[in-house]
């Protein structure tokens, strides 16, 4: 039997990148989604074309409820072995100061609630102190944690910066009881969710402040993750890797 990852916010992007390149390197997959089904329905049919077993998974992983039976779901493919904390929105660029509160919670909801959420199930499901038997939670963190996205996304930037201490503390916390938490901070990456924020040209508009010239691809990032989450990084745990070109 083989293991099982969940890959949240797993349709497009680096989560579709990862869950085609977990399906390769042996998993099943759980492909959450929430809004696009047509690319779920597609994620799980190229893991399967790659020999993989793959169940797309709708949950808001604000919604505890959901989560909780997104991560029973994954135990009955399979022993769960990794969780890689992908999903995250951001909103129209603009100002700190011309933000609302609404807005503050609906990204503090999905991008921390819900990475702390899978987070916790894991825990319990992969924690020698719960009868597991061991896994990896690869948080997907952003360059803009360091950089504070001055004029376009400071509460983006700010969740962020969340989810590196969380995985700095609970990478502690389970070091002994055979979990590893790592984190990964990609820098400017060709996906959809720049047009969230109404520029969907972004990657290029900023590549020339990237030493290395030019925007990132899903799969470089995925590889970084997948590379977290194998045995090859067995003594990386509480800390983050950054894949930003040098930014």
């Amino acid at each position: 039997m083989r293991d099982v990852m969940i890959v949240t916010g797993g349709s497009r992007g680096i989560g579709r990148a990862t869950c085609l390149g977990a399906a390769e390197a042996g998993y099943d997959v759980i492909v959450n989604w929430t809004s696009d089904e047509e690319a779920a329905t597609s994620t799980v049919e190229e893991c399967g074309a790659r020999g993989a077993r793959a169940v797309a998974v709708r949950a808001d992983v604000a919604d505890e409820s959901a989560v909780v039976a997104m991560f029973d779901l994954a135990e009955e493919l399979g022993p769960l072995r990794a969780l890689v904390n992908n999903a995250g929105i951001l909103h129209q660029q603009m100002r700190f100061d011309e933000m609302t509160v609404d807005r503050w919670r609906s990204v503090i909801d999905v991008n921390v609630v819900g990475a702390f959420i899978c987070a916790r199930e894991a825990s319990r499901r992969m924690s020698t102190r719960h009868g597991g038997t061991g896994g990896v939670i690869v948080n997907v963190s952003s360059a803009a944690a360091y950089l504070g996205s001055p004029g376009e996304y400071v509460d983006y930037a700010a969740t962020k910066a969340a989810v590196d201490t969380m995985t700095i503390g609970l990478g502690k916390e389970l070091a002994a009881e055979g979990v590893r938490v790592t984190a990964v901070r990609p820098g400017v990456i060709l996906t959809d969710i720049h047009a969230s924020g109404g520029e969907p040209d972004r990657p290029h508009r900023v590549a020339s402040g990237v030493p290395m010239q030019r925007p990132g691809t899903p799969e470089e990032v995925a590889a970084t993750v997948l590379w977290l989450a194998s045995d090859a990084a067995s003594y990386v745990t509480a800390t983050t890797v950054d894949c930003s070109g040098g930014r």
